[in-house]
Parts: structure tokens; C-alpha cells; sequence
């Protein structure tokens, strides 16, 4: 690619804000170049905006230390000096909603990390892996909004990424009933130890708005389109709860499945191993090159080993062994922030640039 597309970060002061800076710092596709903030920020050069904020584990990239920060609400200026915007503004839902639209209205494709457009029936809600076609959903979106480029896709939450992608895998096996316990790092509350000393030795059995999300998304993911809008599966029935447990990084999951079909546990491993989507196909930047591991150790997926595998960006799988209620049941980990968050995002728009979605103005 001779020129790389510019990017916009909305919302690029907070915790998944930095993440996207992070894992845009020298990709190959796109070049942030616009950084959009809350009106207290705007005018300040990004370093001096974040200053002691920068909650990355690795230095803040030197390409944006100077980017003087705009205000997110003035989006037709924000707007002119890009080719697409990521989204991880800190808002009310309805507050969410209006701005991503307004910035689609702008001829600028928004690719959100938020919650605000995951249940608008005409907008895609993408992991890559698994239902990349539900993309073209974005046609009958622009009708709506009275556009020729511009429209709002998302990532779905981070607590469904260490089981959807299992039960993907598994779906010519038929899961039909699925019982999911999330142990949720306190980053996916947008926090370190520094901010909530309070979860240090401490579980909180409580996640505002979880438990809904962790049921019903992965039915919208597994749905279809139908009349220019996404319908959701009706299969299987989900249910969740949702810990806040004292990990830093990684959401773990322990799960129970039941199946209408009769699969081994060797049968079940290797549709793990050998899944793989579009991504992988078509080696997208930020996609791992094996999607899912399975581990074979009776102690693992642990965070401490396992939360990095694939740079962030695949799943581990482990303790998948027969239940004597459910059929089967294992532990799946993935990183929150990156393949959850803003990783996610990321692949979501480079399948959308691979798919022509997304372009130079």
C-alpha cells in the first residue's frame, strides 16, 4: 500500500483511546493523524492532555506526542481531516448514537468500540472471524442515513470473545444450552491497580450490564439478514454471570455446553485448531495466524502465560473435558483490551478496507 489511510481516534485519551494508539504505531495500513477528545482536552498537545494517564504498558508512541487534540464534538472540523474514525468516546449511549451517526453523515466511516450502536438493526456488530458477511448490512445503513461512504460498524463486548469463538468452532455440532461464568479483568472498567486499589484481593460478583450483553450478542452475531436489517439466531439459549475479578488484563470464562449432536472431545479439539475465518485467509495485518489454541496442561489457559498469545488477538482454549449435567465444559481466556476492545476494532477495519468499505476520501 503506497499511502496509508488517515485515522481518527474519538475518544483518544482514555484507556481503550490509548490502546488504539498503541496498536496503530506502525501499521501498515493506517496512520493516526487526528486525535479527538472532550472539550477540557482539546487545544493540548496529546502528551500533555494524557500526561500521568498513559496506562500502556509500553511508551506512548512519539508520532503522536505532538498531535494537538480536538474537540470530539466538532465533528465536521475532526471529520475534514480523515479517511475513517475509530470510536471510544466516554458518553451516554444516546449521546454515542448521535455522534457516530453525525460523523457517518460526514462521509466518514466509524468503526466504534462502543456499546450505543450494537442493537441498531441496519448496523453490522463484527468478530471477523465469524460473521464477516454481515457487513453488507452497511448498504441498507447508508440508504438510511442518506450517505455514499459514510456508516457506523462495531465490535461486540469483550466478555463474549473467550467463548463465541468456541461455539463457533462447534457449530456443526449444534450448541444448543450454554451455561458461562466470565471472570472479567478491572481494565475492561477502563482501570489499573492505581485507580481501584479497592479490587486488589478482591472479587465484585457484579458488572453493570454484563450479564445481558454476554447473553444476547453472541445471538446477533450468529444471526442473519433478513429485510436490510441483522436478525438475531434463536440458538442456543445463553446464560451468564458476570465476576470483576483482580486481574489486570484478560477476561477468563468457565462454560457448559450441551449439543444436539454427539461430538468426541478429539472432534471438538480439532475444530478449535483447524477453525479459522477471513482473516486468516486473507492475512489481514492484525489477525492471528491461528485464531484458537487448545492446551493441553490440566492447568491452563492461565492469564499470566496465555493472555498474550498471538500478540492479543487469539483465544485460548482449556480443561475442555466431559460434565456430568452438560455434555462438555472448558475455560476459554482472551484479552479484553485488544482482542475485546480496541484490537477488535482494528481488524474490523482492515476487513472492512479489504472488503472496500472503507477508502481514501
Amino acid at each position: 500500500m503506497s499511502e496509508k489511510l488517515k485515522v481518527g481516534i474519538l475518544g483518544g485519551t482514555g484507556m481503550v483511546g490509548q490502546r488504539f494508539i498503541s496498536l496503530l504505531n506502525d501499521h501498515p495500513w493506517f496512520e493516526v493523524t487526528t486525535i479527538a477528545a472532550s472539550p477540557r482536552s482539546a487545544g493540548k498537545t496529546y502528551e500533555e492532555a494524557v500526561g500521568r494517564r498513559w496506562k500502556m504498558d509500553t511508551p506512548m508512541p512519539d508520532a503522536v506526542k505532538q498531535i494537538v487534540v480536538k474537540n470530539v464534538n466538532e465533528v465536521e472540523e475532526v471529520a475534514s481531516c480523515v479517511d475513517f474514525v475509530f470510536s471510544a468516546v466516554d458518553m451516554t449511549k444516546e449521546e454515542i448514537r448521535n455522534i457516530e451517526e453525525a460523523y457517518a453523515k460526514t462521509e466518514t466511516p466509524v468503526v466504534s468500540n462502543n456499546s450505543a450502536h450494537r442493537w441498531t438493526p441496519d448496523v453490522p456488530m463484527v468478530i471477523p472471524e465469524i460473521n464477516p458477511d454481515h457487513m453488507k448490512v452497511i448498504e441498507f445503513q447508508k440508504k438510511r442515513l442518506g450517505t455514499e461512504r459514510g456508516f457506523v460498524a462495531v465490535k461486540p463486548n469483550c466478555s463474549i470473545q473467550s467463548y463465541a469463538p468456541v461455539l463457533s468452532a462447534w457449530k456443526e455440532f449444534e450448541p444448543y444450552e450454554v451455561v458461562a461464568t466470565t471472570y472479567q479483568a478491572i481494565s475492561g472498567a477502563g482501570k489499573t491497580f492505581l485507580d481501584w486499589p479497592e479490587m486488589e484481593r478482591n472479587i465484585i460478583p457484579y458488572i453493570g450490564g454484563e450479564e445481558e450483553k454476554s447473553e444476547k450478542e453472541p445471538l446477533r452475531i450468529w444471526g442473519e439478514i433478513k429485510d436490510g436489517k441483522i436478525v438475531p439466531a434463536e440458538s442456543p439459549v445463553i446464560t451468564c454471570q458476570c465476576i470483576r475479578v483482580p486481574v489486570l488484563n484478560g477476561h477468563t470464562a468457565a462454560v457448559f455446553v450441551k449439543f444436539k449432536k454427539n461430538p468426541t472431545k478429539e472432534q471438538l479439539i480439532e475444530a478449535l485448531r483447524s477453525y479459522k475465518g477471513l482473516p486468516q485467509e486473507w492475512s489481514l495485518p492484525s489477525a492471528p495466524k491461528h485464531f484458537i489454541q487448545y492446551l493441553e496442561e490440566e492447568n491452563r489457559p492461565q492469564v499470566a502465560l496465555d493472555v498474550d498469545y498471538e500478540n492479543g488477538m487469539g483465544i485460548s482454549v482449556g480443561r475442555l473435558r466431559e460434565d456430568s449435567v452438560y455434555d462438555f465444559k472448558f475455560v476459554g481466556l482472551s484479552h479484553n483490551t485488544v482482542r475485546g476492545a480496541a484490537g477488535g476494532a482494528v481488524l474490523c477495519a482492515e476487513l472492512l478496507k479489504a472488503q472496500g468499505y472503507i477508502a481514501a476520501k
